[in-house]
């Protein structure tokens, strides 16, 4: 082949290859902006984003008093039932002692009235009891005497009724004691028991009322998890109720979901979605929706303009992970993607 045939041949391939680029590269760039327009009329649609959540219990004593010492810091791990901070409660101490001391007043009482008359005052009742009976039977036999004797006409009527009222008032007396020495001998009645009785559980009830708050002076955390804020410091005031620190439960969180109620379809208690939380750069994790509810500010729908359409409502969307997320806490975002 001679060289002009060879570069025509050569010219010819450039040709076609410089035909086959044009091709591609007008391909390229009608993919280009057939992508960019569908891109233009159906952009992506954004990521629900929420917020993680965490179950926090505040700590705090159901007296007012002062902080003594806080024994923890924010951030700090703590155990169920450990000792977080102390109170100083005078008076809840001297109304305890208070307290105590009437109810050992309640019982010494109620001892008494259990156990009745002291032996020597139940011997001594026994003794009177004697002495009028025997002054009763020699008041009888005098009265026999003289009973014969005026019979026979020997004393006078008035020595005669003498005797006899002395005979029956020794009687009276002697039954008198008698009951007496019984009753001694049975104690206090059924009524005095029982009313010492109550009046002994009422003063234990009130130890244990006051000895309930006086505990508040050690204050402990209810469950394990994480100290969040330290709200007092020692010598501080705190109101009854009013929350000394606040303990976080890292074991119960979940993310919480403001979402409008067109994008709900397909959200239902018990749906799992995957989400990924910048904080920790994973993404993918399981979460599983557990509660759907409307938002309180936006519960109440308003109409609009009938041409217009009408207001929306927005829910809260509270989804749980489906397992333990080692690092997650609360305040974390989590990113939900959506397809169309």
């Amino acid at each position: 082949m001679s060289d002009t045939q060879e570069h025509a041949a050569a010219k010819a391939r450039g040709g076609k290859l410089g035909l086959v680029l044009l091709l591609a590269t007008v391909a390229c760039v009608g993919i280009f902006v057939i992508w960019g327009v569908w891109r233009a009329a159906f952009p992506p649609l954004p990521p629900f984003q929420g917020q993680m959540e965490g179950r926090t219990i505040s700590i705090s004593s159901k007296v007012p008093g002062r902080v003594k010492e806080v024994l923890v810091e924010a951030g700090e791990s703590v155990r169920a039932g450990q000792v977080v901070a102390r109170m100083h409660l005078p008076e809840i101490e001297a109304k305890l002692a208070e307290a105590r001391a009437r109810d050992r007043a309640a019982e010494a009482q109620q001892s008494m009235v259990d156990e009745g008359l002291r032996p020597q005052e139940k011997q001594a009742a026994h003794a009177e009891w004697e002495r009028a009976q025997a002054a009763a039977d020699l008041d009888r036999k005098t009265y026999d005497r003289i009973a014969a004797l005026f019979r026979d006409g020997l004393v006078s009527r008035e020595r005669h009724d003498e005797a006899r009222a002395r005979m029956l008032a020794s009687a009276d007396q002697a039954a008198a004691a008698k009951q007496a020495y019984d009753l001694a001998q049975a104690g206090s009645r059924p009524q005095e028991k029982a009313a010492a009785s109550a009046e002994t559980s009422e003063a234990a009830a009130v130890v244990s009322e006051v000895a309930s708050l006086a505990d508040d002076v050690e204050l402990k955390a209810p469950h394990a998890g994480e100290v969040d804020k330290v709200v007092l410091v020692a010598g501080e005031l705190a109101g009854a109720g009013f929350p000394v620190l606040t303990v976080v439960n890292l074991d119960d969180q979940w993310a919480s979901f403001n979402i409008r109620e067109e994008s709900l379809p397909g959200i239902t208690v018990g749906h799992v979605f995957k989400a990924r939380v910048p904080a920790l750069g994973r993404d993918g994790i399981d979460f599983k929706v557990y509660y759907i509810s409307p938002r309180a500010s936006y519960a109440t729908w308003r109409s609009t303009r009938e041409d217009s359409g009408y207001d929306m409502k927005t829910f809260e969307v509270r989804a749980r992970p489906v397992e333990k997320i080692e690092g997650l806490r609360p305040g974390m975002t989590v990113l939900v993607d959506r397809e169309r």
